[in-house]
C-alpha cells in the first residue's frame, strides 16, 4: 500500500476505549514465559514459549485483530503469523503489531535487554512490508522537526545537537552491531559523537532514543529489521519522538519483493506518518532480561514472579511504568 492510500481517514473503526492493560497482560505472560529459557542458548523454545503465550492472551482481548507484523508466513510460522486473525472478534478493528522477544540471541544468552511487545492501533493504520530490513532514524520530540534521512550523517547530527542545545560531543548515538554499520560508525565517531553498540533489540534501542531525557540516548541510526521498524514507530508515535525510515534493498531478491508490493523503493523516505498513520496506538512492552530500559523477569520465593512493563497510549500521550507481582500457580491454572 502507498502512502497515499495511508491517510488517517482511511483508518478502520475508531478505538473508543483504553486497551492498555489487557495488551500488558499480554507481554507479561509472553515473558513470563520466555524468562524460564534465559541464558540456556535455547532461542527457538524461548521464541516458542513467548509466541505461545502471547497468542494465547491475545485471544482473550476484546479486538477483531489481524496482525501485520508477525513471524512471517503462515507455512513458515505456525503461529501469529502475518494475516492471522487475533482477539475474540469483536469492535473495535485493529492491526496488531508482535514482537514475542525484541532480542532473542539475548534471552538464549542471559544477556541485558530482552523485552516482548504488542502494538495496535485502528485497521489499516500500520505500515506492512514482507521486506527484511529498513534504514532507520529516531530521536526525542525536541528534534523530531530537524531530521533528514538523506542528509549525511554529521549534519544531522549537528541538527540534534542545537535542537537538544547540546554539543554533537554530548550526543550518544545507538547503532547495531553489524558489519554493514562499519561505514556508519566512522561518520560518527569522525563528527564527534559518542557511540553505543548493541547487540539485538532495536526496538527497545528506538523507543530509548525516542525517549532520550529519560534513557541517556539521544540517537538510533543504521538499518535493522523492517518489522521492528514498524513496532518502534508505534512506540516512538506514543511519546510524540520523530522518525524516518528507508527500505534497505541491497539484492535482487530484496527489490523484486518491494516491486510487488507496489513501494517507492530506497529512496522513499518514511515518515512516522507512513509507518503508523493511527490516532490511537498502544504500545506494550515487558522486560525478559534486565536492561537499560525495563528490568527483566525476577523468580521469587513462594512461586511467584515480578514484571516491570512499560505501557503507551499515544491519543492521551499517557506513559505507564506497571511493576507487577505474579502467582505462577494462578497463573498456570488460568493457562490451563
Amino acid at each position: 500500500m502507498t502512502t497515499a492510500a495511508r491517510r488517517p481517514t482511511d483508518i478502520g473503526t475508531p478505538i473508543d476505549r483504553n486497551l492498555a492493560l489487557e495488551l500488558v497482560r499480554v507481554t507479561e505472560g509472553a515473558a513470563i514465559a520466555a524468562a524460564r529459557l534465559m541464558g540456556r542458548d535455547r532461542k527457538e523454545d524461548a521464541d516458542q514459549a513467548a509466541v505461545s503465550s502471547m497468542r494465547r492472551s491475545l485471544g482473550y482481548v476484546d479486538m477483531d485483530g489481524v496482525v501485520v507484523i508477525g513471524e512471517g508466513e503462515k507455512d513458515r510460522a505456525p503461529m501469529l503469523y502475518i494475516g492471522e486473525r487475533v482477539g475474540n472478534g469483536s469492535p473495535p478493528e485493529v492491526d496488531v503489531a508482535v514482537d514475542p522477544i525484541d532480542g532473542t540471541r539475548l534471552v538464549a544468552r542471559g544477556i541485558p535487554g530482552g523485552i516482548t511487545t504488542v502494538s495496535l492501533a485502528e485497521r489499516g493504520s500500520l505500515y506492512h512490508t514482507r521486506v527484511h530490513y529498513m534504514e532507520k532514524l529516531i530521536v526525542s520530540q525536541e528534534a523530531r522537526d530537524v531530521i533528514d534521512i538523506t542528509a549525511p550523517v554529521a549534519a544531522n547530527l549537528r541538527w540534534v545537537a542545537r535542537a537538544l542545545g547540546r554539543q554533537v560531543d554530548d550526543l550518544t548515538v545507538v547503532v547495531l552491531d553489524r558489519p554493514r554499520h562499519q561505514g556508519l560508525l566512522e561518520e560518527i565517531r569522525a563528527a564527534g559523537a559518542r557511540v553505543k553498540l548493541i547487540m539485538d533489540g532495536d526496538v527497545a534501542a528506538g523507543l530509548m532514543a525516542a525517549m532520550e531525557h529519560r534513557t541517556g540516548i539521544d540517537v538510533l541510526m543504521g538499518i535493522g529489521g523492517a518489522p521492528e521498524a514498524v513496532l518502534a514507530a508505534c512506540a516512538v508515535t506514543c511519546v510524540g519522538g520523530g522518525m524516518q525510515a528507508r527500505l534497505w534493498l541491497p539484492d535482487a531478491e530484496s527489490q523484486e519483493q518491494a516491486e510487488r508490493e507496489g513501494k517507492g523503493g530506497a529512496a522513499e523516505v518514511l515518515t512516522l506518518q507512513d509507518l503508523c498513520s493511527g490516532a490511537n496506538v498502544f504500545f506494550a512492552a515487558t522486560g525478559i532480561t534486565d536492561g537499560e530500559l525495563l528490568e527483566g523477569v525476577r523468580f521469587l520465593e513462594g512461586n511467584r514472579c515480578r514484571t516491570q512493563s512499560l505501557v503507551m497510549r499515544s491519543y492521551s500521550g499517557t506513559i505507564r511504568y506497571i511493576d507487577a507481582e505474579h502467582s505462577l500457580d494462578k497463573l498456570r491454572l488460568r493457562q490451563g
